[in-house]
């Protein structure tokens, strides 16, 4: 059926089509959810909080070595390593005791000072609990299960904190080079640190000692000079596959550096003041010097 209009017919027929479909077309919603996820997770790879924690997928031995030696002011530091385990860098997983609970280190030696895998496990999730974020924020740091455990060592106390303790420090793959340091006193949080390797930089060599890790070597500021002695000090870092060996030495003490997958941690007994950082060194198979931490620009060597 044929129907004509005239102009203003039309023009009129045409303004009620608009006012029809302008109700009905609508934008698309921005992908607010998919977003915030993603901002969400960026801040997370960068978050940086105060305390300690540990690890998801767990280890085969990896590679240990014994140092002795190591002056204060570099002046003898001579130390010679002594392989005592060996394992590659890529250790298969070790299970927990609990579905719910973190890895174990690659070997036992890593559990310090008569700390048990269970106390360190149990320390992760009370810490995780205690300084973690809801879900989804940005202080998420996720559940125990997640990580896995590296090195458990006594903490000595200090004029700000008087009571010992014990540290764990535990990593995970995601976000990769993620690790917490957690500290407990009488299995209580008292704070956790957090660290990732964006923080190591581009130019990072293959080895890279943790750019927050001096919690585990030193103790208060205004106690420089004065630290309750013998202390029991750690070391943490990452290294590359190149990388077969790694040596410490810090103050007169001895020191234990163990490859764990890509990280390496060491730790020993000070007995006397000092006022230089620890001493690292990496080696790669043929048993060529590859890192020295005195020749690291962004090495802190001098202790605050």
């Amino acid at each position: 059926m044929n129907e004509s209009y005239d102009h203003g017919e039309l023009e009129e027929l045409m303004r009620e089509i608009l006012a029809e479909d302008a109700y009905t077309i609508q934008p698309s919603p921005a992908p607010y959810p998919a977003i915030r996820r993603r901002g969400l997770a960026e801040r997370r790879r960068r978050v940086a909080v105060t305390g300690a924690a540990l690890a998801a997928l767990a280890a085969v031995p990896v590679g240990a070595y014994a140092v002795n030696g190591g002056d204060g002011g570099r002046g003898a530091d001579t130390a010679a390593p002594n392989p005592s385990v060996s394992a590659s860098h890529d250790p298969a997983a070790r299970p927990s005791t609990s579905p719910d609970g973190p890895a174990r280190p690659a070997t036992k030696g890593q559990l310090l000072d008569g700390i048990t895998f269970e106390q360190a496990a149990a320390g992760l999730k009370e810490c995780l609990r205690a300084e973690g974020g809801p879900a989804g924020s940005p202080r998420d740091l996720g559940k125990a299960k997640d990580y896995r455990i590296v090195l458990a060592l006594k903490s000595t106390g200090d004029s700000n904190r008087p009571g010992d303790g014990i540290n764990v420090v535990a990593v995970k793959e995601k976000p990769a080079g993620f690790r917490v340091v957690c500290t407990l006193e009488d299995g209580v949080a008292s704070g956790i640190s957090t660290s990732s390797s964006d923080a190591a930089g581009p130019d990072a060599g293959p080895v890279v000692p943790d750019v927050n890790g001096g919690k585990l070597y030193q103790q208060s500021f205004p106690d420089k000079g004065h630290w309750k002695l013998p202390f029991r000090w750690g070391v943490i870092g990452t290294v590359e596959p190149s990388v077969a060996k790694v040596t410490v030495s810090y103050g007169d003490g001895g020191a234990t550096a163990t490859l764990d997958g890509p990280w390496f941690v060491a730790a020993g007994m000070l007995n006397r003041q000092v006022t230089l950082a620890p001493h690292i060194k990496g080696y790669d198979a043929a048993g060529k010097l590859v890192y020295d931490s005195d020749t690291d620009s962004t090495y802190e060597r001098t202790l605050p």
